[in-house]
């Protein structure tokens, strides 16, 4: 069951090319994954979320299947007043379950790129 505060619906904001690669995926994985951001702006975790071990606490990673292929998006709510889409990607990995280091330093990237805007925008501080 997903968890959800009634704190207002945060606006969603996609970092670099994140937009466009979710909108690329197949239409079941993005009504899945758009679930699951829905649920994030307004505070809760969905149950196909789970915390992103590659950054330390507050990213999350949404994985969807769809006709054998594994689908992928990060995002981050540690920020008070908006949520962050950070990568979103087809797990095409020959290397198993684990993260290419490119798209890691990528997502850190996009993290650092996101702080800024929060704070250029909102003027706050991460929770």
């Amino acid at each position: 069951m997903a968890r959800i505060q009634t704190t207002g619906e945060k606006p969603l904001h996609w970092v670099g090319s994140s937009k466009r690669d979710f909108l690329a995926f197949p239409a079941a994985v993005k009504e899945d994954m758009g679930n699951a951001l829905g649920v994030a702006q307004f505070g809760g975790t969905a149950p196909t979320a789970k915390a992103w071990k590659g950054l330390g606490p507050g990213v999350m990673e949404v994985i969807e299947s769809h006709d054998g292929n594994a689908y992928r998006t990060l995002y981050t709510a540690r920020f008070e007043a908006a949520v962050y889409v950070l990568d979103a990607f087809q797990k095409k990995s020959p290397s198993g379950i684990r993260t290419a280091r490119r798209d890691v330093e990528l997502v850190a990237e996009r993290l650092r790129t996101a702080q800024r805007d929060h704070m250029e925008h909102y003027g706050k501080p991460e929770r």
